[in-house]
């Protein structure tokens, strides 16, 4: 895997400075849909479109999985910050934390 350094701007300031790269699968058949920059704790409801790292999806307006085809989410736009972002739906991935260089 190449160096991927974490973006460092103000919607990661306002969630308390925290990040962690995110190794986005399909629930489906494990196979590996993107690399995603978490900001801030909880859980992974939406992924912003700018903080997709690296896709292997179908380029469209939904998330889906390229092996199996399954639609792991919609494309939308987040009123509150006024960014585009996937709305997963619930089961539909797995994450696993990989390291950031």
């Amino acid at each position: 895997m190449k160096n991927i350094k974490l973006k460092k701007d103000r919607y990661r300031r306002a969630r308390g400075g925290y990040s962690r790269l995110l190794k986005i699968s399909c629930e489906r058949c494990g196979n590996v849909v993107a690399l995603y920059q978490k900001d801030g704790p909880g859980p992974l409801k939406r992924m912003y479109v700018d903080r997709i790292v690296e896709s292997y999806a179908k380029a469209g307006v939904n998330l889906v999985c390229h092996k199996c085809g399954h639609v792991l989410g919609i494309r939308y736009i987040y009123e509150k910050e006024k960014r585009f972002a996937f709305r997963l739906f619930e089961g539909s991935v797995t994450k696993k934390i990989i390291r950031a260089s």
